[in-house]
């Protein structure tokens, strides 16, 4: 008789997502405007939204800038309530919100959302639990100890696992890595054009001499996008005589260092800290090139964007970054770590305008892999494959 009724239940299940789609709680740590952050509220916002229903929850409050947005688009958002990472009563919150919005699948981002999300979801009866989908995008030796041990004690309670990057699977575990697939994130093409409509303005309204060729970064201030290189680099084109703006938008824990380092190059508005944009596509459009000086990376969401826009990428080859960043072809690589040959491929490329206009060109040909339907059907892909198990 109780197999009866659950597979009555299942059936039941089953008509209800038919009818209504199936119900997805993306889970993540803050909604600031980071990588990882403006992927998800991509994917959220611009998917079929015909066959997935979207919500969204974040764990902390203090990190919301892409809260809005998401609500402006029609998407619930959760506010977990967290003050910080050791306010861990967002778990119970989570585990309410479970129960009451009987989601099909709980889909996690990012290791500190997923490592903990996962005991919530394994609280609840085995009949109304949620199946748990985890999307890795960080590196896995780069995470804290304490997070490394969390995953590999919950990992094995995800139905599936995702990685945005073949970087950051091969990085992963053994155990893990063998039932990880990658799905390369993607961007709303369109959309990243129609935002960036204003860029021109942006010159005009951070008043850029006229002369001035712009050097943007869109990363946060943090140790791994190797910030010191970049105002070194600056430096060293600006008693050049390059004709040069450099604009950085983001902010992070190392910003009272940066700053610091910038009054000792005396760089003044030959560097400009921006502080969090929420307007990157117009920055990137308004710029010459697109600088991404990291020590590590997975994909990057900006050199899908600046490819999107026709702006130059000049990267260094870390992560995936020489699988879609071609040197020479559609922008210039450089190793990590080099103010010096960082120097020179800006220095070269802001100096020949036939160069910058040939890698721009062929940087946009190769925006369309990232199109975030492509995203979208491999993601819907993977729900119905653990829907259906």
């Amino acid at each position: 008789m109780r197999g009866r009724l659950d597979w009555l239940s299942q059936a039941q299940q089953v008509e209800r997502r038919e009818e209504e789609g199936i119900r997805v709680l993306q889970l993540i740590k803050c909604l600031d405007h980071g990588g990882a952050e403006r992927l998800v509220t991509t994917m959220v916002t611009r998917g079929d939204r015909s066959r997935i229903r979207y919500e969204v929850a974040f764990v902390r409050s203090d990190m919301g800038g892409l809260v809005g947005e998401l609500r402006r688009s029609g998407v619930p958002v959760h506010d977990l309530g967290a003050t910080g990472d050791f306010d861990l009563a967002w778990l119970w919150r989570l585990r309410q919100l479970l129960v009451k919005r009987r989601f099909d699948i709980v889909h996690a981002h990012l290791p500190y959302a997923a490592g903990l999300g996962r005991v919530a979801v394994r609280t609840m009866h085995p009949g109304r639990r949620p199946r748990f989908v985890y999307t890795e995008h960080s590196l896995w030796d780069r995470n804290t100890l304490v997070t490394r041990v969390l995953g590999r004690a919950t990992s094995r309670w995800d139905d599936a696992s995702i990685a945005v990057a073949e970087s950051n699977r091969a990085a992963l575990p053994r155990s893990i890595r063998q039932r990880t697939r990658v799905i390369v994130h993607g961007i709303d093409l369109a959309q990243t054009v129609a935002d960036a409509t204003r860029g021109p303005s942006i010159r005009t309204e951070l008043g850029v001499p006229p002369d001035h060729l712009i050097v943007v970064s869109v990363a946060n201030l943090r140790l791994q996008k190797a910030y010191p290189v970049l105002l070194a680099a600056a430096r060293s084109l600006v008693d050049a005589g390059v004709p040069v703006t450099f604009l950085a938008a983001g902010s992070g824990p190392m910003e009272a260092e940066l700053r610091a380092q910038h009054r000792r190059l005396a760089l003044g508005d030959r560097f400009r800290f921006l502080g969090q944009r929420a307007d990157a596509p117009a920055l990137i459009a308004a710029s010459d090139v697109l600088v991404l000086p990291s020590d590590f990376e997975c994909m990057p969401v900006v050199v899908m964007e600046a490819f999107a826009l026709g702006t130059v990428v000049v990267a260094t080859s870390v992560g995936d970054v020489p699988l879609v960043v071609e040197d020479q072809v559609n922008g210039l690589l450089v190793p990590p770590g080099r103010a010096d040959l960082l120097t020179a491929a800006l220095r070269r490329v802001l100096a020949d305008p036939d160069l910058r206009a040939a890698l721009a060109a062929a940087g946009a040909l190769a925006a369309g892999r990232f199109d975030v339907r492509r995203t979208d059907a491999e993601v819907t892909k993977v729900y119905n494959e653990v829907l259906a198990r």
